[in-house]
């Protein structure tokens, strides 16, 4: 059996393992919360850390801790930051309310290796304590939603680079396209020409203006209500502590983060996170919308509309000998999902705030930050495995667009609705083209039917 050793709190005594750098409270989570298998998120563990390096920092600058265990905790939170100790981060994201527990597993983690750092052995918590000196002047009820802000601004700069390389492929794309017109379509019914240039460049454009909907909903979470403690009123936090403490956080990190204007309500409310994961949800409705876009039109290779030819990742049927599969779009729909069942949670969730304080906080945390982390992924994938490599079937682009009985819908300034109409119906019963069809009927000279039918000048009103 693996050494133990005996910790004791306020509920009595408990063996954790000799070797672990978490403590009683930590352990005690682990054997309650065996739910899901995982872990706290890397971004999670990394943005509470730094509030417990940020605080000993501070209260060492107003006097409040002294310079040894002041700098234990220090250079412990710098080991954790530089990668070290990752594996005693244990507590699962489905917890006890507020995620007290995952506080508690880092006060301790970081307490005990300060600890051995002075020379003290794991589980003595002397010179350095948990609660008196790593969680000082803090309360789970203003460190959680401290931390949950600092993790998403923390993790949004590497997801907006990979929303700007999908946005990049898909204008790339554009401009490669920009000269093929192809027929289109609304209701899944022929519709006027459109060039696929124009299409490419549209979803472009839907990246982008997501983009900057969440740079605006990103912009509420850089206030921070860290000083509130318990409820928000800052018991036990001494004067010039929340200022301190933001003005450190923003060295530390480099964000741009401001001092809360409420903290009662700060800690009360957690709509700015859901407002932010709302947004993101959004941004994943338009993406799924997008790659449900390139399998319709990279649908066949027979049967199918085949207009565009997806690059072959793999192949796409284990009985089926050569068949290839639109596979990164179907992961990207399938991402694009998750991300809508995370938002459901981070909603229900952002509704069971009761009085002065949201218990709730683990959940919306993990799935925020497991949104962000999955869908940013998934950008990237399908940019560089998908949109990139993307090439036009020109030929049957054309035989689709001049088959399209919307191509009537020309005419109709120059003989009328009803006769449009007319013309439009008879090309698709006697499968004949629409040009052919107003050329044989002669309903207007040829010089102005090949004017009015000119493909490309369709597309380009203006």
């Amino acid at each position: 059996m693996a050494a133990m050793r005996i910790e004791r709190d306020s509920l009595g005594t408990l063996e954790v393992p000799a070797d672990a750098l978490w403590g009683i409270q930590t352990e005690r989570a682990r054997r309650n919360f065996a739910i899901s298998g995982l872990r706290p998120l890397p971004e999670f563990v990394d943005a509470v850390v730094r509030i417990k390096r940020a605080a000993a920092l501070v209260h060492q600058a107003l006097g409040e801790l002294d310079a040894e265990r002041g700098g234990a905790i220090v250079r412990a939170a710098d080991e954790v930051l530089g990668g070290a100790h990752r594996d005693q981060f244990v507590v699962d994201p489905y917890q006890a309310g507020a995620g007290t527990s995952h506080n508690m597993n880092v006060n301790e983690v970081l307490a005990n290796r300060a600890n051995e750092l002075l020379g003290a052995p794991r589980g003595a918590y002397a010179p350095v304590h948990p609660n008196d000196h790593v969680n000082r002047a803090q309360s789970t009820n203003d460190v959680i939603p401290t931390a949950m802000r600092l993790a998403l601004l923390t993790a949004f700069p590497r997801f907006d680079a990979q929303a700007a390389a999908l946005e990049n492929a898909l204008e790339d794309r554009g401009r490669a396209f920009d000269d093929i017109v192809k027929a289109g379509r609304t209701h899944l019914q022929d519709a006027m020409p459109i060039r696929l240039g124009q299409e490419f460049a549209a979803y472009a454009h839907t990246v982008a203006r997501s983009r900057a909907r969440l740079a605006r909903a990103l912009d509420d979470l850089r206030e921070l209500g860290i000083g509130g403690t318990a409820v928000g009123t800052g018991v036990n936090a001494e004067p010039g502590y929340a200022r301190e403490m933001v003005r450190q956080l923003r060295a530390d990190t480099g964000l741009d983060l401001r001092e809360g204007a409420d903290r009662v309500q700060l800690m009360q409310s957690l709509g700015d996170v859901a407002a932010f994961h709302a947004t993101l949800r959004t941004f994943a409705g338009d993406v799924a919308k997008i790659a449900d876009d390139l399998r319709l039109m990279a649908s066949g290779p027979r049967t199918g509309l085949d207009e565009i030819r997806l690059p072959a990742v793999q192949p796409g049927s284990s009985i089926m000998p050569g068949k290839v599969n639109p596979s990164i779009a179907e992961m990207v729909n399938q991402v694009c999902l998750q991300v809508v069942g995370n938002d459901a949670t981070v909603a229900a969730a952002a509704e069971r705030g009761q009085l002065e304080l949201n218990v709730m906080m683990p959940v919306i945390a993990h799935n925020a930050l497991f949104s962000l982390q999955i869908f940013g992924n998934a950008l990237q994938a399908l940019a560089e495995r998908c949109v990139r490599g993307i090439e036009a079937n020109a030929a049957q682009a054309a035989y689709w667009v001049e088959r399209s009985a919307a191509l009537a819908t020309a005419l109709a300034p120059a003989i009328g609705y009803e006769r449009a109409a007319a013309l439009a119906k008879r090309s698709v019963v006697e499968g004949v083209l629409v040009r052919d069809l107003a050329a044989r009927e002669q309903v207007l000279p040829p010089a102005e039917l090949a004017r009015l039918l000119d493909l490309d000048r369709m597309t380009r009103p203006d």
